[in-house]
C-alpha cells in the first residue's frame, strides 16, 4: 500500500493536532506548516500527495499559497475556512482548490473527503468503454490522460479531468449539479453544489471561447456536454 504524505498548513496548533491525529490513524504521513511562506517551502521540499490548507494564515494567506502551489503542481488541495461568505470559497476554487470544508467540521468528513481526492488523483480506476472520447474538436484520451481542443493540449487538474470525463462519457445527457457532486467528488451535500459550478467555470475558461458551447448550462438543472458535428 502506498504511503501518502499530507501537508497540513494550519496556524492554530490545536486544530492542526486534531487533523493530524485523525489522519495518522488512517495511516497517512503528516507534514505540518504554520504559515504561508513555510507551507510553500515545505511543499517544494517534500512534494506531498495532498494539501489541507487553512485560508487564514500568517505571512501570506491560504488563497495565495493555493495559487502558488497550483502554478507548479496538480496535487489535490482541500481548503479550510472559518468564514461563511461564498466569496472566499469561490475564490479558493477559482485559483485551483479541489474542495473545501467550513469550520467547524467533522473529522470523519475530512477523512472521507481526503480519501476521495487521493483516489481520484492517484487511482483513476473506472474502466473506460473507449480509449478516446469526444467529437472532431474536443478529445479526451483516457490512456495518455490528455485533453486536446483543435489538436492543442489543455492543461487540467485530475479533478477537472474526471469532471470532463463524466460529461463527455455521456454526450447529450443533462447532469444535475447534485449528481455531478456525487459522481465526481464522491459525496452529497446541497451546500456543496457551488463547488460544481466553480469547477465547470474553470473548465470553460481553460477551453477558451468555445467552453460554454461545449459544456452547456441547462437552466434549472445543471450541465451537459455536446459538440456540434
Amino acid at each position: 500500500m502506498q504511503e501518502y504524505r499530507i501537508l497540513v498548513v494550519e496556524d492554530e496548533q490545536p486544530a492542526a493536532r486534531m487533523i493530524g491525529f485523525y489522519l495518522e490513524k488512517e495511516g497517512f504521513t503528516i507534514i505540518y506548516a504554520p504559515d504561508g511562506p513555510s507551507g510553500e517551502k515545505v511543499f517544494l521540499q517534500q512534494q506531498p500527495h495532498l494539501v489541507v490548507l487553512d485560508i487564514m494564515l500568517p505571512g501570506f494567506d491560504g488563497l495565495e499559497l493555493c495559487r502558488r502551489i497550483r502554478q507548479q503542481s496538480t496535487a489535490p488541495i482541500l481548503m479550510l475556512t472559518a468564514r461563511a461568505e461564498d466569496t472566499d470559497k469561490a475564490i479558493g476554487l477559482g485559483i485551483g482548490a479541489d474542495d473545501y470544508l467550513t469550520k467547524p467540521f467533522s473529522p470523519m468528513e475530512l477523512v472521507a473527503r481526503i480519501k476521495a481526492q487521493l483516489r481520484r488523483a492517484y487511482h483513476f480506476n473506472e474502466p473506460p468503454k473507449a480509449k478516446v472520447l469526444g467529437g472532431p474538436r474536443l478529445k479526451l484520451d483516457l490512456v495518455r490522460h490528455v485533453v486536446t481542443l483543435d489538436e492543442s493540449s489543455i492543461d487540467l487538474t485530475p479533478l477537472e479531468f474526471d469532471l470532463l470525463f463524466t460529461l463527455m462519457a455521456n454526450p447529450g445527457w443533462a447532469f444535475r449539479r447534485s449528481h455531478l457532486l456525487q459522481k465526481v467528488w464522491g459525496y452529497q451535500d446541497e451546500a456543496g453544489e457551488e463547488i460544481v459550478t466553480a469547477h465547470v467555470s474553470n473548465l470553460r475558461r481553460k477551453l477558451g471561447p468555445d467552453g460554454a458551447g461545449l459544456i452547456r448550462t441547462i437552466h434549472g438543472l445543471g450541465y451537459m456536454y455536446q459538440e456540434e458535428t
